[in-house]
């Protein structure tokens, strides 16, 4: 079985040796992504549940990518670097779920992530 490359514009670009994403078989497993304005590359990280949305639209896209939405997501890990923002952030990684079908997840509050963000996210999708 190989692996194929998922990328898309519509996404940040990697900031390192990665990528947005790895197909392999029928599993999709992403990167984290972070608040980079794809069309900018500039962060948005002044408000945390803005910052997040963007994450979440950043992951959408990638998904996208791969032909997948939010419903083939079996796991996320959200990593966070303070856990008073957690209501926040769960307030908006609801709005892109069905409760009674959500993945499985974990969060995780980290003492510093890539570019000094409040919060990143990865996810393991199948199709």
């Amino acid at each position: 079985m190989s692996k194929r490359i998922i990328n898309t514009d519509k996404a940040p670009a990697p900031i390192g040796p990665y990528n947005q994403a790895v197909l392999h078989g029928n599993m999709l497993y992403t990167s984290g992504q972070i608040a980079i304005n794809p069309t900018t590359g500039e962060l948005e990280i002044a408000e945390i549940q803005a910052e997040t949305t963007l994450v979440m639209e950043n992951m959408k896209a990638v998904l996208a990518a791969a032909g997948m939405t939010f419903e083939n997501v079996i796991k996320s890990s959200i990593f966070i670097s303070d856990m008073n923002n957690f209501s926040k952030i769960n307030e908006v990684y609801a709005r892109y779920f069905d409760e009674a079908t959500a993945p499985a997840r974990e969060t995780v509050e980290v003492a510093n992530l890539p570019k000094f963000v409040n919060v990143e996210i990865s996810m393991i999708a199948s199709l």
